[in-house]
C-alpha cells in the first residue's frame, strides 16, 4: 500500500468517525451551538460521510470520484477552519481542521496529477 493509499483510508475513517459524532456526540451539538451554526449540524454529518465514503470508492473504483471527495472535504473543513477563526478560537484549537484541510487538498492535488 503507498502513502497516497494509507492518507486516503485514514482521512476516510476519520470523516466516518466525525460524521457519526455529528448526529450523536453531545460535545458536538455543543460545539455547533458555540460557532452559532446549530441548523449546519447534521449538514456536516452528511456531507463529511458522503466524503469519506466517496475516497474509499473513488480509491478503488474511480478517480473522479476521489478526487471530488478529497476536494470537497478539504472545502468543508477550510471553511471549519475559517469558522474557527471567526469566532476567535486559537490557531491550535483549530488545528485539526486545518491539518484535515491540507491532507484532503494533497490526496485532490496527488490525484489530479497522478490520473488526470
Amino acid at each position: 500500500m503507498d502513502l497516497l493509499s494509507v492518507f486516503i483510508w485514514f482521512s476516510g475513517v476519520a470523516f466516518v468517525y466525525f460524521g457519526l459524532n455529528c448526529f450523536y456526540s453531545e460535545f458536538i451539538k455543543s460545539e455547533f451551538e458555540r460557532y452559532n451554526l446549530p441548523n449546519f449540524r447534521k449538514l456536516t454529518g452528511f456531507l463529511q460521510l458522503f466524503g469519506a465514503f466517496g475516497l474509499v470508492i473513488g480509491l478503488y473504483f474511480n478517480t473522479l470520484i476521489l478526487f471530488l471527495a478529497s476536494s470537497g472535504l478539504f472545502l468543508l473543513m477550510f471553511g471549519g477552519f475559517i469558522v474557527r477563526l471567526k469566532i476567535k478560537d486559537s490557531f491550535i484549537q483549530s488545528l485539526p481542521s486545518f491539518g484535515f484541510a491540507m491532507l484532503n487538498l494533497f490526496i485532490a492535488i496527488k490525484t489530479f496529477s497522478t490520473y488526470f
